[in-house]
């Protein structure tokens, strides 16, 4: 089964952000591929940002690399480096590791899509969100002074 039917994967935009922080991403909706698949060894999704929508938290991960395809419309990367528009075509990679928090926000009238991998132990997976009271490891959310959130980190 190389050949993916898209419409056929349910589509969510469930997170598991706890609050206030899972309202940012409301327009983020995604398709898990890896799992349809039956690819075991990295992640993919397929994902499409409302206008106004954000990826995610800006955020980076110690234990997985990231790489995102954009494949139609435009959004701007905001990261440590400041803001970078990006389009249909463009690849953005982030090491495991590289403290560079980032996500993607859609400031176009018109939806954007784009492939987002990750490659990398999620099991032992970690990372921090730099703009906010939030870090993570494979067993959910915590403050940065390490008291547990009751959140659990979306499949």
């Amino acid at each position: 089964m190389p050949k993916l039917d898209l419409a056929a994967i349910p589509q969510t935009n469930a997170t598991g952000y706890p609050q206030p922080f899972d309202a940012l991403v409301e327009g983020r909706w995604y398709r898990r591929l890896a799992p349809v698949a039956g690819l075991t060894l990295m992640g993919a999704s397929h994902v499409t940002l409302a206008p106004g929508g954000y990826s995610s938290q800006r955020h980076w991960h110690r234990g997985q690399d990231e790489l995102v395809v954009m494949l139609a419309g435009e959004a701007v990367l905001i990261d440590d480096h400041g803001e970078t528009p990006v389009a249909a075509g463009d690849v953005l990679a982030f090491p495991a590791g590289e403290a560079n928090g980032h996500h993607l926000h859609n400031r176009s009238e018109a939806p954007c899509v784009f492939v987002a991998i990750s490659a990398g132990d999620k099991a032992t997976d970690s990372g921090e969100y730099p703009d906010i009271d939030l870090v993570f490891d494979a067993q959910g959310y915590a403050r940065k002074d390490g008291t547990r959130y009751d959140a659990q980190r979306a499949p």
